[in-house]
């Protein structure tokens, strides 16, 4: 499944971008709260956290995840 972005217009429910659903398809539409409820300082300590793992990963500084269960495994 994957989520399609709308608004409300005039009280209707329109998408915002082209869609291939059949006519008279049914949707469940949920609506998105406030966020990831995160405060300012959590956000930014994410956001270096995800800056930081895409230049492990750039630099050629990553491991699979096996090789990293195992590096714990071996941790007294």
């Amino acid at each position: 499944m994957r989520a399609l972005k709308a608004h409300v217009e005039n009280g209707r429910i329109v998408i915002d971008e082209p869609t291939n659903l059949p006519e008279g398809a049914e949707l469940a539409v949920v609506i998105a709260e406030g966020g990831d409820q995160l405060d300012d300082e959590e956000r930014e300590q994410l956001h270096s956290s995800i800056e930081r793992g895409i230049a492990d990963m750039r630099e050629g500084r990553e491991k699979g995840l096996d090789e990293f269960i195992d590096e714990l495994d071996s941790e007294p």
